[in-house]
């Protein structure tokens, strides 16, 4: 059994000016005058010094540092007056490495949360009941908003892993957050190119570059608004037909190919400094002349909701009426994988999002195939022929129906 560490005393003798001696577990006493003992106590173990007040708590402190000893728990950590294992401590350092993300401010909101529930508490505190807890009191956010609270505390507990100041053992459980994300509302083409129309109509005049930006995401479904913005001038290479995507959600660059007429459209604007951003102020009030500020990541969204108000279309943001009604669009002329390519979507779920098949198409599929009620069951082996909307065959042309009986 650890005997390690000792209970002392800065107090002395009130006779003779000798220090106080332990004698465990019965207390402090001058050994030459045992009716003198000290008020004032402290427990020295290793580096871990605490006071207290009287010899019982002093004892009891000593007895259960040197329990965790034997089992193997103790961190000296734990006692250190600055606190190294507080969550906000370790929280506030774990952002200040966070610098290089897209949406930092998301990050600190998210710990914030955590910090107004927990403040200081030791990390090793914290485990599924707390996270849950925590989870459960978000009432305000969304399911997705929960979700991504989650993904931040997770991300930091894994930081601390990396860091060594918790073992694989000490990381806690995360609590499951399931959401189901909504569909924007989309519209067909002769809609989004009326609702084009318009942005043109109403900011041409004020900057082409409003109109060029809604423009180009309804045509490279590639590229989402916030990317956009981002491009700057030096990223037209004109020599390879395509724009440098610098700036994106899963931080890879990638290469988006433009329509020539699209590469001349940006030339034809006039020459520019390399480092400036596209999608920029002209000359106005308050904007820098010399850098001429960036169109902020609302600027295309304002100028398109305004359109559609004055067309009486609502319910359509910049998303779902570019990108998503584009991607939708293509479906009579591409098959899901092209379209799939298009979008450079990296995962089937997130693309699913995208490409949705019409009530009208799965009605359509159910009738050519003779599986109507009024048809009747095809027979066991009967070989069908799936036509297009044209009367040609389509890529798979023949199917045999098997049966489950």
């Amino acid at each position: 059994m650890c005997m390690k560490g000792g209970i002392y005393s800065d107090q002395r003798c009130a006779v003779c000016g000798g220090r106080f001696k332990h004698f465990e577990p019965k207390g402090l006493w001058c050994p030459d005058h045992s009716g003198s003992q000290p008020t004032k106590f402290k427990v020295k173990f290793g580096d871990v010094t605490k006071r207290f007040r009287s010899y019982d708590e002093a004892h009891r402190f000593l007895t259960g540092l040197r329990f965790k000893t034997d089992e193997g728990s103790f961190d000296q950590r734990d006692y250190r007056r600055d606190n190294p294992l507080g969550f906000e401590n370790l929280a506030r350092k774990w952002l200040e490495f966070r610098h290089d993300v897209k949406c930092p401010r998301n990050l600190r909101r998210h710990i914030d949360y955590a910090v107004e529930a927990w403040e200081n508490r030791n990390i090793k505190e914290i485990g599924y009941a707390e996270l849950e807890d925590l989870l459960a009191s978000l009432t305000h956010l969304s399911g997705k908003s929960k979700a991504n609270v989650r993904a931040t505390l997770h991300s930091f507990w894994v930081w601390l892993q990396k860091r060594r100041v918790l073992s694989a053992d000490q990381m806690p459980e995360f609590p499951e957050v399931k959401y189901k994300l909504g569909w924007r509302k989309t519209v067909d083409k002769q809609t989004q190119q009326a609702i084009l129309d318009e942005v043109k109509r109403i900011s041409y005049h004020i900057n082409p570059k409003i109109w060029i930006g809604c423009k180009w995401l309804c045509t490279y479904i590639a590229i989402r608004p916030f990317e956009l913005i981002h491009v700057q001038e030096k990223d037209f290479r004109h020599d390879l037909g395509v724009v440098e995507i610098w700036y994106s959600k899963t931080d890879e660059p990638r290469f988006v190919p433009f329509l020539p007429e699209d590469l001349e459209l940006a030339k034809s604007l006039g020459p520019a400094l390399p480092h400036l951003y596209f999608f920029r102020h002209g000359k106005r009030k308050g904007v820098n002349d010399r850098t001429r500020g960036r169109f902020g990541k609302d600027y295309l969204w304002k100028w398109w909701k305004k359109a559609c108000r004055n067309l009486g279309i609502h319910g359509v943001d910049l998303y779902g009426g570019t990108r998503h009604s584009s991607a939708r669009a293509l479906r009579e002329f591409r098959t899901p994988e092209e379209i799939k390519r298009a979008t450079m979507h990296a995962t089937n779920k997130a693309f699913a999002r995208y490409f949705q098949l019409e009530l009208d198409d799965v009605r359509g599929i159910y009738t050519d195939t003779g599986l109507t009620p009024n048809s009747g069951r095809p027979a066991k082996g009967k070989v069908l022929n799936f036509k297009s909307k044209d009367g040609a065959e389509g890529g798979i042309t023949k199917c045999h129906v098997i049966s489950t009986s």
